[in-house]
């Protein structure tokens, strides 16, 4: 992720510089920049990364031979991204070969329940300033999680491939520890010492004590993709589809056999030529075989991860505007619609940039319920109430031959149900 405040240089620089023709990059380029981003779920966002991108003799620019990526950074609400990651179709010969180590922390993780609006969400809880407050840490609890993923894909024909991986996690689960929290804090900002909706899930059956501290889920891909994207970072046409299955076997340590299925069909329409493009995306993934442990559940299977997590629905990667991990099912339902506009090109330090404008409208929704051991409670359950969740918004985008890509995206959420609005700085387009 970029520093925040480039944002205010690069519009300066853009008044000042014209459109120019574009610089064929090649052989090694790389930054090396401080991290501050911020993201409504997460804080503000501070540490170090460097991006590296290898184009070769330039004759395929904008598409790298090699890109390497390795960030360390820390947010104010209490995560942290400790993070490698490669991509290349170079390393093996007739293969895009994709790899991430991670190690992500998150002292208040969100957990709003299962089921959507089955899933009563009580702002008052959380709110230090309402009569009915308990805790801003009610819907939280503390993870982390380790992370080594393998993607592969070979061709199959000109634009079909088969797509293969290995996905290990490691899940650490515990109730927000409030004792860290709290250190060096007095009066009315000490957290109180109640118990969040992790631990009252516990006491009701639906988080087992076997899950309640995390797990090993070993998991193993197989799909095909349909690819005729122009351009892999924004392209301006074609279609990217992919139908993948994922499994976890229970024998490699994992607490339980499951299998999900997963379908994305994105497509790309030009409006004006390299300037004005329409998006979007429509996603299904399913349980279709054995139990997720909860833990899992909040995973998004794609082909190729565009950030440091892939999870939800509702926060930067999904539904932006909703409330992070607000829907979360046993089978999900997403979509997104993007208008895309660069409207400003110029060059600077030997280097290409546009900024871009995006409007977006992003939706999705619980289509197979988690099942529930447990009576209908008002306070917490509201039976049968999931329906389509829904948020709108605005974004801009700043990018570096094409492929450096800082993202600023704004959304609001349609229903007070799954929030109000939600501010996101990081890296890449949605989709």
């Amino acid at each position: 992720m970029k520093k925040f405040l480039i944002l205010l240089t690069f519009i300066f620089i853009s008044v000042h510089v014209f459109s120019q023709e574009e610089v064929t990059k090649d052989g090694w380029n790389f930054g090396a920049l401080p991290t501050i981003t911020y993201d409504t779920d997460l804080g503000f966002q501070y540490g170090a990364l460097v991006n590296l991108y290898d184009y070769g003799d330039g004759s395929g620019y904008p598409n790298y031979n090699h890109s390497l990526y390795f960030e360390v950074s820390r947010f104010t609400k209490g995560s942290a991204n400790n993070r490698f990651y490669y991509d290349s179709d170079r390393l093996i010969k007739g293969l895009q070969t994709s790899v991430d180590i991670s190690y992500l922390t998150d002292q208040a993780y969100d957990f709003y329940g299962f089921n959507g609006y089955d899933a009563v969400v009580n702002p008052g809880w959380i709110d230090d300033e309402a009569g009915d407050y308990l805790t801003r840490m009610y819907y939280k609890y503390d993870r982390k999680m380790f992370r080594f993923k393998v993607d592969l894909q070979g061709d199959l024909g000109e634009k079909l491939k088969w797509a293969a991986g290995i996905n290990l996690l490691n899940f650490k689960i515990a109730p927000v520890n409030l004792d860290k929290l709290n250190d060096g804090k007095e009066g009315t900002d000490v957290l109180p010492d109640v118990p969040g909706l992790f631990q009252k899930y516990q006491d009701m059956g639906i988080v087992s004590a076997e899950e309640s501290d995390g797990g090993f889920v070993p998991t193993f891909k197989a799909g095909l993709v349909f690819d005729t994207r122009d351009n892999r970072p924004n392209p301006m046409k074609g279609v990217w589809t992919e139908a993948v299955i994922v499994a976890a076997p229970e024998f490699l340590g994992g607490e339980s056999t499951f299998a999900k299925f997963s379908l994305t069909h994105r497509q790309y329409f030009t409006l004006i030529p390299n300037d004005l493009s329409l998006a979007y995306r429509l996603a299904y993934q399913t349980t279709i075989a054995g139990d997720v442990p909860f833990y899992y559940q909040s995973q998004v299977i794609t082909s190729v991860m565009k950030g440091a997590s892939s999870e939800g629905l509702g926060g930067a990667k999904s539904l932006r505007g909703i409330r992070r991990n607000r829907i979360v099912g046993d089978g999900i339902f997403y979509g997104n619609i993007e208008a895309r506009w660069k409207f400003v090109r110029f060059n600077f330090i030997n280097n290409n940039f546009y900024l871009g404008l995006n409007g977006f409208m992003d939706f999705g929704k619980v289509t197979k319920k988690i099942e529930l051991n447990t009576n209908s409670v008002p306070d917490y359950f509201d039976i049968d109430a999931e329906g389509l969740h829904l948020s709108y918004g605005a974004g801009l985008r700043i990018v570096m031959n094409q492929n450096f890509i800082i993202a600023v995206d704004y959304g609001m959420a349609a229903d007070e149900r799954d929030g109000s609005s939600g501010m996101y700085i990081g890296l890449n387009y949605l989709f």
